[in-house]
């Protein structure tokens, strides 16, 4: 089954928060989740943003994008190239949904890569993004 989840999922396989246990225990059932570039866009900012929140050290930092790379490698994710048809998604998601729901632009941007990638199921923590997969037909955590 394709699996797309969004950033903040991956971030808490990462890094230990509100959420890790159930990122670990769903990533557990589903290696090879897909990812592209908006995920590392967004994974280095979140990263970046727990250690200017002095909440990680940067050596943290360091050894989460270290192991990362090492599940990548180990073909714990599968890479895809963002969609180019991606923005435009997600415009009708936005003109469609987000009166609605209150979306945000990376509720859509999300959610619209995972459609484009023809991703059955999407894993998310954020309501928003949930509300919209659902909306759109793929099932959620």
């Amino acid at each position: 089954m394709r699996v797309y989840a969004d950033t903040s999922f991956v971030v808490s396989i990462y890094l230990t928060d509100d959420h890790s246990q159930e990122a670990d225990r769903l990533f557990a059932t589903n290696p090879g989740l897909i990812y592209t570039s908006l995920h590392l866009l967004e994974f280095a900012h979140s990263i970046e943003q727990n250690v200017f929140r002095r909440r990680i050290t940067p050596r943290n930092a360091t050894q989460i994008y270290f192991d990362f790379e090492q599940d990548r490698r180990a073909g714990l994710w599968s890479e895809k190239n963002q969609p180019e048809l991606v923005y435009a998604i997600a415009i009708d998601l936005a003109r469609t949904h987000t009166a609605t729901l209150g979306t945000r632009t990376i509720d859509t941007l999300h959610v619209a890569t995972a459609l484009e990638l023809g991703a059955e199921r999407f894993w998310t923590f954020d309501d928003r993004q949930k509300k919209l997969a659902k909306a759109v037909g793929l099932k959620t955590s």
